[in-house]
């Protein structure tokens, strides 16, 4: 079976289905494939918060609705040093725009509002290839030729493999540790990190009923250290306060790092979200990365597709001022606790930096945001 339409997108999360409801809304055509099912894709849990910035994107298009739903609307956020709590308070003046929202609520919502508007959005659509130079997308039996190929598939996805040796150059900076990532079965009504000379500690809201732990742990750890036991233990030595423990229902190591690949295009394909770039989930802005790309690319196509040439760097210009946030962020968070990655000096600059932080209307709100929505 052979078809045409101006857009393939491949993979359906944050980036991909935003994408397709940009231009579906737009007139434009597009596919979007997904190799998982949708049962899958509506039940991954991960980042939490939708910046200010992607909150307004979403009401520039006309899209607030897919920020409503199974959400936490209210959630108190802090930061514990030391098993002492430094409250986060919001000033009169505070106007962020900030929601929290997990990921599969909105994937779920941005799912919805697709096939409702007529969208064409394919599951388990096993065994993808792609040639990038013609637009060519093949799948089982089938064979569909776009103007533009969107790729959204993440960083272990079909799309960026597709793209020839020696096109794209890497660049990559590793931290040097890794969180363990437990899913837990406990309402968290309080949203925070803990700093900690055992290392760094989080537990955030996923949802009504699920919260995400993190705890801070070398790069030679496994899961199995981890007993659901030892889990709640060390949570609880890390905050300094008894917590209600709960069944733990998913663990992951997730080693630190900072990627981005550049150009972010070859021929008609075009990289957006974990494709091309990855932030460190200290920094909370994953999912926002994603979401710029995807409107950065509609805008161009549907006000001028000349535009595309300069997709890439547009978007760079912007990832790399993250980049830079979440580099800070991840060093002054982890480096104020444990000592033992970059010594005893560099605790005490990082605490520094915290104290001065505190001190500001607009960090309290940087943190707050960080305390509700680390990815």
């Amino acid at each position: 079976m052979a078809e045409t339409t101006n857009v393939v997108i491949i993979g359906a999360g944050v980036a991909g289905l935003t994408l397709g409801n940009l231009l579906l809304r737009n007139g434009i055509g597009c596919v979007v494939l997904e190799r998982r099912s949708r049962e899958y894709v509506e039940r991954r849990q991960r980042a939490g918060t939708i910046d200010s910035r992607g909150v307004r994107m979403f009401r520039e298009w006309g899209l607030e609705e897919v920020l409503t739903g199974d959400t936490v609307a209210e959630v108190e956020g802090g930061i514990w040093i030391d098993e002492e709590e430094l409250p986060i308070e919001f000033d009169g003046d505070d106007n962020s725009d900030s929601v929290f929202c997990p990921q599969q609520v909105l994937v779920r919502n941005l799912t919805d509002a697709f096939l409702r508007d007529g969208g064409d959005l394919r599951f388990e659509t096993e065994g993808i290839s792609l040639d990038p130079e013609h637009g060519v997308v093949r799948y089982g039996g089938t064979t569909i030729t776009g103007d533009y190929i969107a790729g959204c598939d993440g960083d272990r996805g079909i799309s960026r493999a597709s793209i020839p040796d020696g096109i794209l150059t890497r660049y990559s900076h590793e931290y040097g540790y890794a969180w363990l990532s437990a899913l837990a079965e406990v309402p968290a009504h309080s949203s925070g990190m803990a700093i900690h000379s055992r290392g760094l500690a989080g537990l955030i809201p996923r949802g009504a009923k699920n919260s995400r732990i993190y705890l801070q742990c070398p790069l030679d750890a496994t899961v199995e250290d981890w007993t659901d036991e030892r889990v709640w233990n060390e949570l609880e030595a890390r905050f300094g306060r008894p917590l209600t423990a709960g069944r733990i229902l998913e663990k992951r190591l997730v080693p630190l790092r900072s990627v981005v690949y550049e150009p972010m295009s070859y021929g008609r394909l075009y990289l957006l979200g974990d494709a091309a770039h990855i932030v460190p989930p200290m920094s909370a802005k994953g999912i926002n990365l994603a979401l710029n790309d995807a409107d950065v690319f509609a805008r161009a196509l549907i006000h001028d597709p000349s535009q595309l040439d300069e997709y890439s760097e547009t978007c760079l210009r912007h990832i790399w001022n993250y980049q830079a946030f979440a580099v800070w962020i991840t060093d002054v968070m982890h480096n104020a606790g444990d000592p033992s990655y970059e010594g005893e000096f560099r605790k005490q600059i990082a605490r520094a930096e915290l104290a001065r932080q505190f001190n500001s209307p607009a960090a309290s709100r940087l943190f707050g945001e960080l305390t509700a929505g680390v990815n």
